[in-house]
């Protein structure tokens, strides 16, 4: 395949390296990284084994880059407005777009642009940073979740996520794609958020009997709104206990809102808290513990 990297960061790095490693033509839309990828290539550490890309195709603007098979979206959702004029010059008939952006509305907004037919949505769940320019830090987990905007299974999502297990990404076709999302937003809303405010890393929130006490009620104040929505088949509550014992073995881990918030970016407020309040109250369902972290959060952001 040929595929277009739109948000270079640690996710669009990472994913990006194993595609081209595994033989496809990844070109790399770079803004800070530019300089020293084009020139030294691009080196992922990672517990699964370190490498290193001599060669990268990076471009500075996506209209230089060229028509795509894939787009695989990776951008802040912060700066989602930026998106239509980003993907449009990558388009050809065929091109697909999965975004593997956080939160809500993200589906929404690539459909409303470009049609609800080429969008997939996909949820990484993945530890990594980046390093000084050129270099990505795979730090743990990896896997990814897709699945059509339109709902159901597909022969392209299938197809899809084979590719990426190919190139060594764990993957998996899903045909309730909210469910995944409100899923990931069981995990984001509270350690984002708690790392972000306090300035403590997940094992440490953890570590506290009375931080790890409100971790678990704001993951279950999640499932609850969650639940409210139209899913296939509801979120327990054990779901929450697995994402902490997860948690928990992935050790001093910074989440990238609490990275964002250190080194004075914005936050994805939009995406990863306002939409789903507003999801919530639509449903009668009230989130007084995700409604303080968000207007906590703002103040900060203000």
């Amino acid at each position: 395949m040929t595929i277009g990297i739109v948000g270079a960061g640690a996710l669009g790095l990472y994913y990006g390296a194993l595609l081209q490693r595994a033989g496809h033509e990844v070109r790399f839309l770079l803004r800070r990284d530019f300089d020293a990828i084009t020139r030294n290539g691009l080196r992922v550490t990672s517990p699964n084994g370190d490498f290193h890309l001599a060669r990268v195709l990076g471009f500075r603007e996506t209209h230089h880059m060229g028509q795509v098979d894939l787009v695989l979206v990776g951008l802040k959702t912060f700066a989602n407005h930026h998106l239509p004029e980003l993907v449009a010059p990558l388009l050809g008939p065929e091109t697909r777009i999965l975004t593997l952006q956080n939160g809500l509305g993200n589906e929404e907004l690539l459909a409303a642009n470009f049609g609800a037919e080429r969008v997939l949505g996909g949820i990484a769940f993945l530890c990594s940073n980046r390093g000084e320019p050129g270099v990505v830090h795979h730090l743990d987990q990896g896997r990814i979740r897709l699945g059509e905007f339109t709902g159901g299974l597909s022969a392209y999502a299938d197809s899809l996520a084979a590719t990426f297990r190919q190139a060594g990404i764990p993957c998996e076709a899903v045909a309730d794609l909210p469910k995944a999302r409100w899923e990931k937003l069981v995990w984001n809303i509270p350690f984002n958020g708690l790392c972000a405010l306090t300035g403590l890393t997940t094992d440490r929130l953890l570590a506290l009997p009375a931080t790890r006490d409100q971790v678990r009620a704001i993951m279950e104040e999640v499932i609850t709104a969650a639940n409210a929505q139209e899913l296939s088949a509801p979120i327990t509550t054990e779901f929450a206990a697995r994402m902490i014992t997860l948690t928990t073995a992935m050790g001093a881990y910074r989440p990238s809102m609490m990275i964002d918030r250190a080194e004075g970016r914005p936050l994805e407020l939009e995406a990863i808290y306002a939409l789903p309040l507003a999801r919530a109250a639509e449903r009668g369902v009230p989130m007084t513990r995700v409604a303080m972290l968000h207007a906590l959060l703002e103040a900060g952001e203000a």
